[in-house]
């Protein structure tokens, strides 16, 4: 429990320095839902796993709308799981903060 505490908070800590990013605290998951600054979380996950990559590096993020009941909510949300260690959690952030900045500028 302690060592998903300490990721939780290395997550949330590394996404809220991102501008624009606006996260929640989970309490009892091992996953965060993220509002992002960009247009549409199901186009940026395809793009992001499609057509981008930073050294060779790239992440995978779940767009948020399919775990809401409500339609048009959360579609510029994902879920990230931190299920890795505490390093790569951060240089997870690392690069989706570089693929948020691609993919505004395209």
């Amino acid at each position: 429990k302690e060592e998903y505490v300490e990721r939780r908070n290395t997550l949330i800590t590394e996404l809220n320095k991102i501008e624009g990013v606006k996260v929640a605290n989970p309490k009892g998951a091992f996953y965060c839902i993220a509002q992002l600054p960009i247009d549409n979380a199901d186009k940026f996950a395809q793009w992001i796993l499609e057509s981008y990559d930073l050294n060779k590096e790239t992440v995978m993020v779940a767009p948020a709308a399919g775990f809401y009941s409500t339609p048009g909510v959360g579609l510029n949300e994902v879920r990230i799981a931190y299920v890795l260690n505490e390093k790569d959690l951060i240089r997870s952030v690392e690069i989706l903060k570089d693929a948020i900045r691609v993919y505004n500028s395209k």
